[in-house]
Order: C-alpha cells, then structure tokens, then sequence
C-alpha cells in the first residue's frame, strides 16, 4: 500500500514536472546553439571594425555571458522557478561588487576608452604617467611597457587614459634633438659646418626635412648648438648614439674645443 503511494506520488511529479523539464532542456540545448551562432555574427561585427584583440575578447567574453545567464533565466522560469527574485539577487550582487571595485572599474572603462579611441597600439613606443617605453600588452585593466633597458612596466588604465601620452610611434619620421657645447676661441662658421658633416655622414638622415644646426645658447663657459637631425622612426637610436661619439671624434679632429666637464644635452621633439 505505502509502495503504491510513492508510485502514485512519482507519477504525479513526472505528469507535472516532466513536460516543463523536457521543455526546458529543448530549451537549452536550441538556445545554446542560437547563442553560440549569435556570438559568430558578433565576433564577425567585430572584426569588420577593426577592434583591438583584447576589445575583441572581452567584449565577446561579456555579451557571452550575458546571453548565457538570459538562457539560464528563461530554462529555470520554464522549470517553474520563480525567476523575479532571482534576478534581484543578482542586481544587489551586481551592486556590491561595483561598490568594492571602484578603481578597478575606472581602469575597466579606461580599458575601454584607449581600445576604443586607439592613442596608442601595441609596438608603440609612449611616453605616460613619469614612464616610457614600448607597448607590450593593452589588457582590460591594465597596459603593460617595455622600457629600453628591458623592464616591464604595469600602468592602471583609468589613470593613464586621463593623463598626458606622448606617442613617438604616431608619425613615420621623429627628429634626432641634440646640443653641443664648444669653448668660445672656436670658430662659430667652422663647428657647424663640422657637426653639419657629421649629421650629413650618416645615411639614413633625411634631406627633407633638412638638417639644422643654430647657436642656441652663449652660456657661461659654451656655445651652444642646438642640432635637429630626421630620420626614420626605426633608425632613430643608431643615429642618436652616431651623432654623439662621431660629434666628439670630429671636433677632436678640427681642434676646436670642448670645455669641461661638458655634458651633451638631449631634447625632446618640440
């Protein structure tokens, strides 16, 4: 007797319950392949606009999961589960964790805006907040430098899409900005026609724009000249450094003097 009551009661669940459950795994299953084919058309979208990889897979990785938890909403209400407090659940969830993410959530949206505005890609060389060097990753929270000497550097977002970049990668060509120092017995005419033949001794400065050389400065121990030489973004470093040690040898060579100690001074482009 008692069996036969455990019988009946069991039928009764699968009478009640069982076409909700079938329903809802028909459910499933269709919509994952409907989510599965509309995340396609969404990563297609994306890569027709020319989005950054790391936009691409967050922005992928999020309107996923967003459909998923949909999916997961519309099975638990076809199941019968009351799904309206369920979701308040997760809008209170939601809300804390905005609360006790706040500057994680300001290098999020910064995240956003440099991949979206694009003042800078990977391989750029950048100068921000106090650091320069190339760039190595741009994630969602954080952008990742490589400086010269080989040292990686991990700048928050949020800051670094509201300060000051400085993108030397931007243009084709960059300016090679140097000033030399001589003593005051030599011979103005004479040192620029000598660090204009050194600047032109090289082959990858460019005629056009023409190199200059201009006295700058009659500081207290020097002549200073200021020297602007352009190259190529790839050849700017050999030409630096040529135009250093070659400047030296050369004013060695005509005799003209350097007064010491003497330091070279390096500008930025400006």
């Amino acid at each position: 007797m008692e069996t036969e009551k455990w019988i009946d009661k069991g039928w009764d669940v699968i009478v009640n319950f069982g076409p909700k459950v079938l329903a809802a795994i028909a459910i499933w299953i269709i919509g994952g392949v409907i989510v599965k084919y509309l995340l396609k058309g969404f990563n297609k979208a994306m890569e027709k606009k020319g989005l950054e990889i790391s936009l691409k897979k967050f922005l992928s990785d999020l309107v996923g999961w967003g459909l998923k938890i949909v999916l997961i909403l519309v099975v638990l209400g076809t199941v019968g589960v009351e799904t309206t407090s369920f979701a308040a659940i997760l809008a209170a969830a939601g809300l804390a964790i905005g609360l006790a993410l706040q500057g994680s959530l300001a290098n999020f949206a910064g995240g956003i805006l440099i991949m979206i505005f694009k003042p800078f890609k990977i391989g750029d060389f950048i100068e921000a907040q106090g650091q320069s060097g190339t760039v190595k990753e741009i994630e969602i929270f954080t952008t990742k430098l490589l400086t010269p000497n080989n040292q990686e550097v991990i700048m928050p977002n949020g800051a670094l899409s509201n300060d000051n970049i400085v993108n030397y990668s931007t243009e084709s060509t960059r300016r090679v900005n140097l000033t030399f120092g001589v003593g005051y017995d030599s011979d103005i005419k004479k040192t620029k026609e000598v660090i204009l033949g050194v600047i032109n001794s090289h082959p990858a400065v460019l005629k056009d724009p023409a190199p200059a050389v201009n006295v700058s400065e009659l500081a207290d121990s020097s002549i200073n000249f200021f020297t602007r030489a352009w190259v190529k973004q790839e050849d700017y470093w050999d030409v630096h450094f040529y135009l250093i040690e070659r400047t030296k040898e050369a004013f060695d060579e005509a005799g003209i003097d350097i007064p010491y100690p003497h330091q070279v001074e390096i500008h930025k482009e400006g």
